[in-house]
């Protein structure tokens, strides 16, 4: 497992574009700024009225939809364990969301608000991760989820 001083706080959003394969419009985290490895992860994405979903969910009331915020919530637990794992990990691989369990959604989020994506890593079987989500505006909860994703397989 990395080593805590190799990562310096904040990551920026080219460090994430090195370690993720999304790219825009699908890259959904801008920052992270606390890290426990193998356990935590806070990041932010800074939702703008450019952002393109935006023209047509909801004109005149624009609404982040909510399975984005969860894709955030899984981009981040992704970083959390890219940013925890050494080369050659398995998990260092491309990995996928493969379920979503008990997602809720409290409030919405529009133009101009930072998503806190707050991620704990559950726990790691073989090629796999499971994560604990929780999306926050100004620190009141707008959703969460149980996360899991899997590694690639070639």
């Amino acid at each position: 497992m990395t080593d805590t001083t190799a990562v310096t706080l904040p990551v920026d959003v080219t460090e994430i574009q090195r370690l993720l394969p999304h790219r825009y419009p699908f890259l959904l985290v801008d920052r992270v700024v606390e890290l426990e490895p193998n356990k935590r992860v806070l990041a932010y994405k800074n939702v703008s009225i450019n952002e393109p979903f935006f023209q047509g969910h909801f004109p005149g009331k624009p609404v982040m939809p909510g399975v984005l915020v969860i894709e955030a919530l899984a981009q981040a637990g992704g970083l959390l364990t890219q940013l925890s794992s050494d080369p050659g990990d398995p998990l260092t691989e491309t990995f996928y969301l493969v379920k979503v369990d008990n997602a809720k959604f409290s409030n919405m989020v529009g133009p101009g608000d930072r998503l806190e994506l707050d991620v704990e890593l559950r726990r790691r079987i073989r090629n796999m991760a499971q994560y604990v989500g929780v999306a926050r505006v100004d620190g009141q909860q707008v959703a969460c989820a149980e996360i899991l994703c899997a590694a690639s397989r070639g």
